[in-house]
């Protein structure tokens, strides 16, 4: 190709690769000729804060490329993640800029000039250099999908060899469509995760074949979980792409379509039980049902979801929870985790309090927050936790919009794609001061084996950086906490004490029905402008580019 004219070398892009292109030409190869323009690219040189404090080479575009350009001639946006750069993993910046862009987007078709937004994912996950702040910014990517589909259909592409895992998994769910290749895998938790966690009998992460059939592409595609099939070839993903937005808005988002998938779980018989673990904490229930002073449980509904309607001032107030059962039919997901059964009954049971409430006072929703992870196993990801993940993210965060304040209260862990799913669309977020209050984007011993480090040091690091660390208070320091509330039993609660929180919970459902339905809070306090500086400029130097010539 050396000194082939310029005609030539598109002619060849459009004829090439799909996957072996990198992720600018894999956007300039989807919009329309001589349209594309790059902003906040690598000579802005915004690059991760945290990766050279622990000797990391930072990328000067940190692994997203955003393009501006048409497609058809209307306006586009492009968002594609290098999946050679750090996995695609999601830190403060590289997250931010999907998620600044996404904002933008939404600010354009709310002033009636819809711009088509196109996600090119090819991701691990979160970063776990940088855990608590890049599952934050997941956390505003999952938001401003949501958001922005209300005016136009957001596109996803999953072609690989990375695929798209985490809580980048969980924004292909969210996609109103989704595009995948045969080379493409979707799925929660990666295998190599799923075999650490839970052992090389659950899955064996160089069984590519099985890998293949449980979250390839064509298996994706199969059952609904993504639209369309394609072959590795840049032309036909670019055409597919027009077709896409060209179809316009789907009748019902995916991630919406709860009878569809849970109807088909009834029919599940899952593998037979293992033999069943101690849990890990009790204190959702504990607090759910100090706080509601019932037990919650559905009618035909998982043990492990607990909602009840409760007096919270002058006002009802409707608290879920989900807690360990030791009998759940999904033997993952005994122990306080988020399975299949308990993300649908959280996407279900929230909308359901949408549709009750459409014509009336909005209730206000908290939801109570123990959950030690999402479960991870070998049949969570055939049957597609990202999306039923995915559709408890959506509800909730439908519920923000339609004016419901949705509080997460954090009594215990906060953990990974669970949080992701239920607490982390809250208008606002509060938390025990405790030790046991945890959040993270993985559990210790899984971190440190990805990470190569061992759990001592990677507890060390936490102590200098405080995204990577575990305990509450670091949390609050990084500006994501509204309130954290000091001087409370959290083991054995007294009257005082449930009083306490709900005074605290009063106080946030007020400030959250005075403020804005999005989750821009999260920037404006005083440790937002300090630890997450570089979101901020992210948001700051995208708004001067946006519109530029």
């Amino acid at each position: 190709m050396k000194g082939a004219p310029a005609r030539d070398y598109r002619r060849f892009l459009a004829r090439s690769s799909f996957i072996e292109m990198a992720a600018r030409e894999r956007a300039r190869s989807i919009l329309d000729p001589g349209s594309f323009r790059e902003l906040l690219g690598p000579f802005d040189r915004i690059k991760s804060p945290w990766l050279p404090l622990q000797g990391i080479v930072a990328q000067a575009d940190d692994g997203v490329v955003l393009a501006r350009g048409t497609l058809d001639g209307r306006p586009a946006l492009v968002a594609a993640i290098e999946g050679a750069y750090q996995g695609g993993s999601m830190g403060e910046v590289s997250g931010g800029k999907i998620a600044a862009a996404l904002e933008r987007v939404l600010q354009d078709c709310e002033q009636g000039r819809p711009v088509l937004p196109l996600l090119l994912l090819e991701s691990g996950g979160v970063r776990l250099q940088e855990a608590n702040l890049g599952l934050a910014a997941i956390a505003e990517i999952h938001a401003a999908i949501v958001a922005v589909r209300r005016h136009v259909p957001v596109v996803g592409v999953v072609a690989g060899p990375v695929g798209c895992f985490g809580g980048m998994s969980m924004a292909a769910g969210l996609c109103s469509r989704l595009i995948v290749t045969p080379q493409a895998r979707l799925g929660m938790n990666g295998p190599e995760v799923i075999e650490q966690e839970a052992g090389v009998a659950e899955l064996d992460a160089t069984d590519r074949a099985l890998i293949w059939s449980l979250i390839g592409g064509a298996q994706r595609q199969a059952v609904g979980m993504a639209d369309e099939l394609l072959e590795d070839d840049a032309a036909a993903i670019a055409a597919a792409v027009r077709d896409a937005f060209a179809r316009g808005m789907p009748r019902v988002e995916r991630s919406a379509q709860i009878e569809r998938f849970v109807e088909r779980l009834t029919g599940i018989d899952p593998q037979p039980p293992l033999e069943t673990r101690p849990s890990l904490s009790r204190r959702g229930l504990l607090w759910f049902e100090a706080l509601t002073g019932r037990d919650g449980l559905l009618a035909g509904g998982p043990r492990s979801v607990r909602i009840a309607d409760a007096p919270l001032g002058g006002e009802q107030a409707r608290f879920i929870a989900v807690v360990p059962d030791a009998h759940n039919r999904f033997a993952r997901a005994r122990r306080g985790e988020l399975g299949l059964d308990e993300a649908w009954a959280l996407a279900e049971h929230v909308r359901r309090t949408i549709d009750a409430d459409r014509d009336g006072a909005r209730r206000a929703i908290v939801a109570v927050v123990d959950v030690a992870s999402q479960a991870y196993g070998r049949q969570e990801e055939w049957l597609g936790i990202h999306l039923a993940c995915a559709a408890a993210a959506d509800a909730y965060a439908t519920a923000r919009l339609a004016g419901h304040p949705v509080i997460a209260l954090l009594v215990g862990n906060a953990m990974s794609g669970a949080f992701l799913a239920h607490g982390y669309q809250a208008n606002r977020i509060i938390a025990l001061d405790n030790p046991a209050v945890m959040v993270h984007a993985m559990g210790k011993p899984s971190a440190a084996r990805v990470t190569r480090r061992s759990v001592t040091e990677l507890e060390k690091l936490g102590e200098s950086f405080a995204p990577m660390a575990y305990d509450v208070r670091s949390y609050a320091s990084l500006g994501l906490l509204h309130e954290l509330i000091q001087g409370v039993e959290a083991d054995d609660p007294g009257h005082a004490d449930v009083k306490r929180v709900q005074a605290q919970l009063l106080a946030a459902i007020a400030d959250a029905r005075a403020g804005s339905p999005d989750l821009t809070s999260r920037l404006a306090s005083p440790a937002a402008h300090a630890t997450r500086a570089a979101s901020i400029a992210v948001r700051r130097r995208l708004a001067e580019q946006w519109d530029a010539a």
